[in-house]
């Protein structure tokens, strides 16, 4: 079970448009849920950075921080740091299976559409990312 969001983050989530959050929420869950069986990525904590819903390891130098989000262009994207490769990394191996915001994110039209084998991958990488451990 996952933790209720802060009540800042919840009033963001509110503010999305229905098929954004719906999917924005299945992206949450997924997070949750490789945090908990991944003992090297450490606590996990949810917090607003720069207006988004925001995912941190807590263990010192373990992961990199996910948010999520609504791009301009519509439907809700997982976003990565830009200045690391997880993006890359995962367009290697997904190719045009996925759309991409460059090197910072991850698009999506539906929450039906979300692979989350993929997806799972991106996540493992990205809480773990200083650890290179997954």
């Amino acid at each position: 079970m996952i933790p209720a969001p802060p009540p800042e983050v919840a009033e963001v989530f509110a503010s999305y448009p229905a098929c954004a959050r719906t999917g924005l929420l299945v992206l949450r869950q997924m997070i949750f849920d490789e945090a908990a069986v991944l003992p090297a990525a450490g606590p996990l904590t949810e917090a607003l950075r720069w207006g988004q819903p925001a995912y941190l390891t807590l263990a010192t130098g373990a992961g990199s921080t996910l948010r999520l989000g609504v791009p301009r262009s519509g439907g809700f994207a997982l976003y990565a740091h830009c200045q690391t490769s997880l993006i890359a990394d995962l367009a290697l191996v997904a190719g045009k299976r996925l759309r991409y915001e460059g090197n910072r994110a991850v698009l999506f039209d539906a929450a039906e559409a979300v692979p989350a084998d993929l997806i799972a991958l991106l996540i493992r990488r990205a809480l773990t990312w200083h650890r290179r451990e997954t």
